[in-house]
């Protein structure tokens, strides 16, 4: 009996103890979303012992504070730029957690940081005799297998759902179309070998290449605040607060403009331009070579020719100004090449870099955790491209 009236008394004290500790926990203050702490106990029923880190990162603290201790984009920029490539070339978006995705996004990272490196280099001039070899050779293939592998099983699912009297959902869906009109024609050059090179060309290109470009961009925007904030103002005062940035606004933006071709110049991340292949024998200024010869085309030779552009190795947004302050251009803005050979994806590489800068300047002001003046602008890698130092990135919401 007297167990009974112990257990009665401890239930009315819980009912009349409980509704007024959930009351005290209501603090003044707007706090941000998350399960209700109880007083004294706080979240501590919803903890597991053994497992407190992976309980912790379910109760959101504090409106993710850690945003502002500084990080690498170099992985969020890639996903970002192979996700416009993806859309475009299969029609699709990826989540950036999807784990075939991110595969891909390093793959064409590593293939870009493979080939640039001294041992890709050698491995350029000296395949035959390193092929049998081991060593990064073998990683360097892996990665080319990935981006195959992927390229196949969406060139694959293209050929299942194609409507062949429908228009074009993407670019495999048009160069299937052409492979189709075009199948009795023994000349044609849309064939399944070079549709397969085509994608893998684009998803290499669109991760790896326009990333890069944004990142080396980023950096210079932190090394040099000054025209970090100048972009700014002209971003302001030509859109708006909340507008976002397009294609259309360009001719408006022309300082902005300007530090996007600057960068692109400085960067120069093809400096020793795509090699091509001699296909017959060629008489050039009083030499002849044979067919087969490899030639590169040294674009970085242009891009820091000091007779065009002074001083070539400092970072000046007012060479593609005039005296007015309007876009100029420049002849010897060889990026990307020109001519036949020109890059297949210039257009869609200018317009990611437009815009996904302008936006992120929109919204944040980029800091650095170290002094500007102590970030260095060398590349880390210089050979087939040209890859910039990793950094270390600060953003502040606007």
């Amino acid at each position: 009996m007297e167990a009974v009236s112990t257990w009665a008394l401890l239930l009315v004290v819980l009912l009349l103890v409980i509704p007024l500790m959930l009351r005290w926990t209501r603090t003044p203050g707007h706090l941000p979303p998350g399960p209700a702490p109880l007083q004294l106990l706080g979240n501590l029923l919803q903890l597991r012992p053994g497992a407190l880190y992976l309980e912790l990162l379910q109760v959101w603290s504090g409106g993710d504070a850690l945003a502002r201790q500084p990080f690498d984009p170099s992985l969020l920029l890639a996903q970002a730029t192979s996700n416009v490539a993806c859309s475009l070339t299969f029609g699709l978006r990826f989540p950036y957690e999807d784990k075939e995705f991110q595969a891909v996004v390093r793959a064409a990272n590593g293939i870009l940081l493979g080939i640039s490196s001294p041992w890709g280099q050698a491995y350029e001039m000296f395949s035959w005799l390193l092929w049998p070899l081991p060593g990064p050779r073998t990683q360097l293939l892996s990665h080319v297998g990935t981006l195959a592998t992927f390229a196949i099983e969406q060139v694959q699912r293209h050929r299942g759902s194609l409507d062949a009297s429908g228009p074009a959902r993407d670019v495999v869906d048009s160069f299937l179309l052409k492979m189709a009109k075009e199948e009795q024609d023994p000349n044609t050059e849309f064939t399944d070998k070079n549709l397969l090179m085509t994608v893998i060309y684009l998803l290499f290109a669109g991760t790896g290449t326009v990333s890069t470009t944004v990142r080396y961009t980023l950096l210079l925007l932190m090394k040099y605040p000054e025209v970090q904030e100048r972009v700014r103002e002209e971003l302001t005062r030509e859109l708006g607060a909340g507008r976002a940035p397009s294609l259309g606004d360009r001719t408006r933006l022309p300082y902005t403009d300007a530090v996007l071709h600057e960068a692109q110049r400085l960067l120069a991340l093809v400096p020793m331009g795509i090699p091509r292949a001699l296909t017959r024998t060629t008489c050039f200024r009083g030499y002849t070579l044979p067919q087969g010869t490899e030639v590169f085309p040294l674009l970085g030779s242009v891009l820091h020719d000091p007779e065009v552009f002074k001083q070539p190795e400092e970072f000046n947004p007012g060479r593609f100004l005039d005296a007015e302050g309007r876009f100029k251009k420049q002849a010897a803005f060889l990026p990307f090449s020109l001519g036949k050979r020109v890059c297949l994806g210039e257009g869609l590489a200018r317009a990611e870099l437009f815009l996904l800068v302008t936006a992120i300047l929109q919204a944040f002001s980029l800091e650095s955790p170290c002094p500007p003046g102590a970030l260095s602008l060398q590349p880390a890698i210089s050979g087939l491209f040209n890859i910039p130092p990793a950094f270390q990135l600060q953003v502040r919401p606007r």
